[in-house]
């Protein structure tokens, strides 16, 4: 059913994967004098006082729309706990798969630089929570899954 917890896990985890596109991976980076920020979208530059993008990361920009969207779609399997399970433990697969090539798409980005504390965005941590929402949801389906077993046992 669609009003079980599990939902609002995955359906959690698919926002805050949305808000890769909002939060900067990192920010206030200067190299060769100027200030870069790094988003999933590109590199922006502030070049006067505007925001211009100096470089595009377009196949990143789309592989986060369609990791975003499955735990959206993983909502409505609801019929097959099985197969909504697994897809939640492979969409976790896929997101550590996914947080090492954002990671490396901004080492590259920033060079020789060294990222600090203060440099990091929010952008880099939020795949780490929606795989920990995952999670979660992984458990709920599971328990969902006991459940209903054990309701077939009394029968």
């Amino acid at each position: 059913m669609l009003q079980r917890i599990q939902s609002v896990y995955l359906l959690f985890a698919s926002l805050v994967l949305f808000g890769l596109f909002l939060f900067p991976l990192a920010h206030n980076i200067y190299i060769d004098g100027k200030d870069i920020d790094v988003t999933i979208r590109g590199l922006f530059q502030n070049v006067n006082g505007k925001i211009t993008q100096t470089e595009s990361f377009a196949a990143l920009s789309i592989v986060t729309a369609v990791v975003a969207f499955l735990p959206i779609f993983i909502i409505f399997l609801y019929k097959n706990r099985k197969l909504q399970a697994t897809l939640c433990y492979s969409c976790i697969l896929v997101l550590i798969g996914y947080s090492f090539w954002m990671a490396q798409t901004v080492k590259k980005a920033v060079g020789a630089i060294t990222l600090g504390y203060s440099n990091m965005g929010i952008g880099l941590f939020l795949t780490s929570l929606s795989i920990l929402l995952l999670i979660f949801a992984a458990k709920s389906i599971n328990k969902d899954e006991k459940l209903v077993k054990s309701a077939d046992r009394l029968r």
